[in-house]
C-alpha cells in the first residue's frame, strides 16, 4: 500500500460506519487523519469505531443526512471532538428499488433523492464554510457510473448520482480561488450490503457491463480516495474519478 500523507488532517465519511465507507475510513486512519464516522445505524456505528479505533483516532456520530439541524449539529459534534475538518468524504447513499420507472413507488423516488442527493447538498452547506475561513479543504462525493450512464431499472439512483455530479461541478467552481478542491468519484459496483437492495437480475446486469469482469474492491475506492482527499491534490477540482473497470469510455 502507497503511503498518503494525511498527518494531521481531519476527515469527516459520512456512511462510514460500513462498505465503502468504512474502507475509506480505514485508509484515512492508515494515511495519518484523524476520522470522524457519520452514520444513521448507531449499532453498526458503534462496531466501525471499535473496530478502527487501533489505527488512530476515531469519533463516532449518529447522524440523520437528510436533516439538516442534524447535520448542522454533527459538524459542531465532530469539531468537538477531532478539532475541525479538513476532509468532507461524502459517501452515505442508498440504491433503492430496481424497478421500471412507471412502477417506480414516489415515497421511494423522493427518498432516494433525498438521502443520495439532498444529504450531500446539506453535508456540504454545513462544512464547506469551515473549510472557507481556513483556505483549506478536499471534498471528495461517491456518484456512480450510473450518473453517468443511467442503469435501467435505477432511475431515481441514476438521477441522484447524476446529480451529484453536478453538485461537484457547480461548487468546485465556486471554491477555485480557494485551496479547496471538490471532485467526485463514479464507482462501478462494489459488493457490499447496498446489494441486499437489488434484484439478482440487476446485480447480474452491472457485473455484465464491468469490461474487467469482476465487482470493484473497496480498498480500489479508498486509494483513490485518500490521493483525491490529499494536499498533493492541489490542482485538479471539479473532476469525475472513474472506478468502472474499464466500463466508463469518457
Amino acid at each position: 500500500m502507497n503511503q498518503i500523507d494525511l498527518g494531521g488532517r481531519r476527515a469527516v465519511v459520512t456512511g462510514g460506519a460500513q462498505g465503502i465507507g468504512y474502507a475509506i475510513a480505514d485508509r484515512l486512519l492508515r494515511s495519518g487523519a484523524s476520522v470522524s464516522l457519520w452514520d444513521q445505524d448507531p449499532v453498526e456505528l458503534e462496531r466501525a469505531q471499535a473496530g478502527l479505533a487501533p489505527l488512530g483516532r476515531v469519533a463516532a456520530v449518529a447522524v440523520d443526512v437528510t436533516q439538516l439541524p442534524r447535520v448542522e449539529a454533527a459538524v459542531g459534534e465532530t469539531v468537538a471532538a477531532i478539532g475541525g475538518v479538513d476532509i468532507l468524504v461524502c459517501d452515505a447513499g442508498i440504491a433503492g428499488p430496481t424497478v421500471p420507472l412507471w412502477d417506480y413507488p414516489v415515497t421511494e423516488w423522493q427518498r432516494v433523492l433525498d438521502i443520495d442527493l439532498t444529504g450531500v447538498f446539506f453535508c456540504l452547506r454545513a462544512v464547506v464554510p469551515l473549510m472557507r475561513a481556513q483556505n483549506y479543504g478536499r471534498v471528495c462525493s461517491t456518484a456512480s457510473i450510473a450518473g453517468k450512464e443511467g442503469n435501467p431499472n435505477a432511475s431515481a439512483y441514476s438521477a441522484a448520482k447524476a446529480g451529484v455530479i453536478a453538485l461537484t461541478k457547480s461548487l468546485a467552481k465556486e471554491l477555485a480561488g480557494l485551496d479547496i478542491a471538490v471532485n467526485c468519484i463514479t464507482p462501478a459496483a462494489a459488493r457490499t450490503r447496498i446489494f441486499e437492495q437489488m434484484s439478482q437480475q440487476h446485480i447480474d446486469y452491472m457485473l455484465a457491463k464491468i469490461p474487467r469482469g469482476r465487482f470493484l474492491e473497496v480498498s480500489e475506492v479508498a486509494a483513490m480516495v485518500a490521493w483525491l482527499v490529499s494536499a498533493e491534490n492541489s490542482f485538479t477540482t471539479g473532476a469525475v474519478f472513474d472506478l468502472s473497470g474499464g466500463r466508463a469510455t469518457y
